[in-house]
């Protein structure tokens, strides 16, 4: 099982190009059920989730193609050969529901395993499953996967979240595409992906109004075709990176950036005394994130939907905040069980008291190196974070999590000065 050494105290200078968003291109890849014509993702990242959402769909009958090197993904869902998403591969990934909406909306009938993925919480698909009867579908649980059945097809409807679920919105917004009829979605998500998945759709054929608010209207259509779609960039990736000449010093520039991405990690880093620029399109554009001298100013978080602080950010912040000068404070509001990066960090030096969802981060003057062990995959470049900062040497075990999303880290890094390396094992 392969492992991650960083030598810290290395300020960081250059530049990192982001990715394509993994959670984008993992919503997308599935809208490719809703059609028989092609489908064409560009920009798609080449990471373990892709590839673990690749197998599920070529073993529904998908052909899929992939070109320039992994960056083009050709799908084709003309000749469907199986109607079941099986436990072996869906338990490895949570995206594997996304493919309930597109398939029962489609072929009138789906089989899903229930899903699997980090274990940070929970993170329940009643709301999916509630919203598909609402259009009309009639599902069962049986031996650990969903049966829907819809074969007169769906038909559209209002559908209500009682609390804000990207993944919910993406499977009804999905399915509704092809229901007869009027789809409202109210209370839904505003994340990007879900702005991106509306755009692709739209170029697909669909119907889409008011895709990035609280309320979507889907007028169904009897039929998507053919698109070629770019997949934004990657939010998470982007303020991952961000966050690491933060901790580590130094001044990087981070090109395909877009600050309407981050904004809410931004005024925090800001507030945290770092600096964030935009970097003028004759220079090659994107954001400027540079350390100032003396210690980061400690800041409050509350995890919430977009546009509010991120969840997915939130253990990357936490290890720039253990060396802020003072106490910050960090409420977790939208995954339990998301808090098991401290233990990990309690081990480089930091300071980090737990109470329920909330935590109390008081600063340290520095952290030192630790063998370490991620528990998810935020947790896992959390600890990389930090090593970059610590004196000595960090070495992260269990890094398979962080290959489920982040694109040739060690190089981006290693490319600015850090002092990383992969360390495999026979």
């Amino acid at each position: 099982m392969d492992r991650i050494r960083i030598e810290g105290g290395q300020p960081l200078s250059g530049r990192i190009a982001i990715s394509g968003a993994k959670n984008a291109c993992l919503t997308l890849m599935p809208a490719a059920l809703l059609t028989d014509q092609p489908l064409m993702l560009t920009n798609a990242p080449r990471l373990a989730d892709i590839a673990t959402m690749s197998a599920l769909l070529r073993s529904l009958g998908c052909e899929i193609a992939n070109l320039q090197g992994g960056r083009v993904l050709a799908i084709s869902a003309a000749n469907l050969t199986s109607d079941t998403a099986h436990y072996d591969i869906v338990r490895k990934m949570r995206a594997s529901i996304l493919v309930l909406g597109p398939m029962l909306a489609r072929h009138g009938r789906a089989r899903v395993s229930l899903p699997g993925g980090c274990a940070i919480g929970a993170r329940p698909v009643d709301l999916h499953l509630k919203g598909l009867e609402r259009l009309g579908a009639s599902l069962t649980l049986a031996d650990g996967y969903v049966e829907a059945e819809a074969p007169g097809g769906l038909v559209g409807a209002e559908v209500a979240f009682p609390f804000v679920s990207v993944g919910a919105t993406e499977n009804l917004l999905m399915a509704a595409t092809l229901a007869r009829g009027t789809t409202v979605l109210k209370n839904a998500a505003r994340e990007p992906e879900i702005t991106d998945l509306a755009a692709c759709l739209t170029r697909m054929g669909a119907r889409i109004e008011g895709a990035g608010t609280d309320t979507v209207t889907i007028e169904g259509v009897r039929s998507l075709g053919a698109a070629t779609h770019p997949v934004l960039p990657d939010r998470v990736e982007l303020g991952t990176y961000m966050i690491a000449p933060a901790i580590a010093g130094g001044s990087v520039v981070l090109t395909g950036a877009e600050r309407g991405l981050v904004g809410a990690l931004i005024e925090r880093l800001e507030a945290a005394d770092i600096a964030v620029e935009d970097v003028p399109e004759a220079e090659g554009g994107g954001l400027r994130v540079s350390r100032r001298n003396g210690r980061i100013l400690p800041v409050e978080i509350a995890t919430a939907p977009f546009p509010g602080f991120p969840t997915d950010l939130q253990a990357q912040m936490m290890a720039l905040l253990c060396l802020a000068e003072g106490e910050s404070h960090i409420d977790e509001r939208i995954f339990e069980n998301r808090f098991m990066h401290v233990p990990e960090l309690a081990r480089m030096g930091a300071r980090i008291d737990i109470h329920g969802g909330s935590a109390r981060i008081t600063g340290v003057e520095r952290l030192k190196g630790a063998p370490v062990m991620a528990t998810d995959l935020r947790a896992s470049v959390s600890l990389i974070l930090a090593g970059l900062a610590a004196e000595g040497e960090t070495v992260v075990s269990r890094v398979y999590h962080l290959d489920r999303g982040y694109e040739r880290l060690e190089e981006k890094l290693g490319a600015c000065g850090a002092r990383i390396a992969r360390l495999s094992e026979d």
